[in-house]
């Protein structure tokens, strides 16, 4: 049987079948675009900056030779900077000097964060400038380092000695212990009745923690040249310190306590006669209130432990008081802004620190030392 249709494609005159289309060619798709990232270039631009920053620090250190004022000769009292907090249109200047927070440092070079240094510096400032006519110490401080406290204080009597200029502590919120050590060489102190001061004492902290070590059975390894060698360690059991080592820390801490009282005697006695007979006089048995006591201003003025009661303004016009001036500037000094120590700031690689929050903060204080401090809770 045929198929319909088969004769007609192989009958004569049927026309051929049409080829098949030709298949159409597409153009082969672009190569992927390779973005190139720009942090190179960000980079680049920080490391171009902080170059040109560096220069900037060398150009001023340059035009500062160039000027005849040499690396030597430029002291970093003289690098401080002025900054006027109040003008009163007049040449004469009062300096206010800010001592916060706990006190501890008084090496060469600590710079603006070492509380001793600082202080020092400016006090050589105002000693050049004959506009200075006198200084506000506003102490807000629980106290601090024996030798920190006991450098500043000499520092403020040294300089009202060589200067005739009086310096007036206004105590603030806290000004106890080593803070009050320190103001105790002001000419004039002004508390307010709320300040809490006094606190007058030594105390040298530590911890003996050989019973935590016998219970987890570790047992200290010691060799010394000396019977006294380990003095203060903690490694200890209380049957192995010795009475002659108790007594021994013990004379150091009346020791320095007795340096304590003496300072308080002389500066006041000091305060009383270069004022003339103004202001509060020790009472005969502030002594028996010497014994690590806190009081407020109030009971200190009732003493003769400070000589006004008032706030911050009371104690700048009693500073144009005895200056003798009717009206001064309120000046105070800042350590200058330096390009170049940026790039030195920025290149220090700081690990990050992880604090535990206990929900207070306590001093950084170390074992063995000496503190005027007053640390409640310690």
């Amino acid at each position: 049987m045929e198929t319909p249709g088969a004769n007609e494609a192989n009958s004569p005159g049927a026309a051929p079948p049409s080829p098949p289309p030709p298949p159409v060619l597409y153009p082969p798709p672009p190569p992927p675009v390779i973005r190139k990232g720009r942090g190179w270039k960000y980079l680049a631009l920080i490391l171009l900056v902080l170059l040109v920053l560096n220069n900037l620090g060398s150009l001023e250190h340059f035009l500062g030779g160039a000027l005849g004022v040499s690396a030597a000769s430029r002291t970093p009292a003289d690098q401080l900077e002025e900054v006027v907090m109040e003008d009163q249109g007049v040449p004469e200047k009062i300096l206010l000097i800010n001592l916060r927070g706990l006190i501890y440092g008084g090496y060469v070079g600590g710079g603006e964060s070492d509380p001793v240094e600082f202080v020092r510096w400016q006090l050589e400032r105002a000693e050049k400038d004959d506009q200075i006519k006198a200084v506000v110490l506003r102490v807000d401080s629980p106290g601090g380092e024996v030798l920190a406290s006991d450098n500043l204080s000499r520092l403020i009597e040294d300089f009202q000695t060589r200067t005739g200029k009086p310096v007036v502590g206004s105590l603030g919120g806290v000004a106890a212990s080593g803070g009050y050590y320190v103001a105790a060489s002001c000419r004039w102190l002004v508390a307010s009745p709320l300040t809490i001061t006094g606190s007058i004492g030594v105390i040298m902290h530590g911890y003996n923690y050989r019973g935590l070590m016998d219970k987890v059975g570790v047992k200290p390894m010691v060799f010394k040249s000396g019977r006294f060698k380990d003095m203060l360690s903690g490694e200890r059991a209380e049957t192995e310190i010795p009475p002659e080592e108790r007594k021994m820390v013990q004379d150091m801490i009346q020791t320095t306590f007795a340096r304590f009282k003496e300072v308080v005697a002389r500066g006041r006695r000091k305060a009383q006669k270069r004022n003339q007979g103004r202001g509060r006089a020790l009472a005969g048995d502030w002594q028996k209130y010497a014994d690590g006591r806190v009081l407020l201003g109030t009971e200190a003025y009732e003493l003769g432990f400070v000589d006004e009661l008032g706030d911050f303004r009371a104690a700048v016009s009693r500073a144009r008081d005895l200056a003798g001036v009717g009206q001064a500037n309120l000046v105070r000094y800042q350590a200058p802004f330096r390009w170049g120590g940026l790039l030195s700031l920025l290149s220090e690689a700081r690990a990050p620190k992880i604090h535990l929050d206990l929900g207070v903060q306590a001093p950084p204080l170390e074992p063995g030392r000496a503190y005027f401090l007053y640390a409640p809770g310690l």
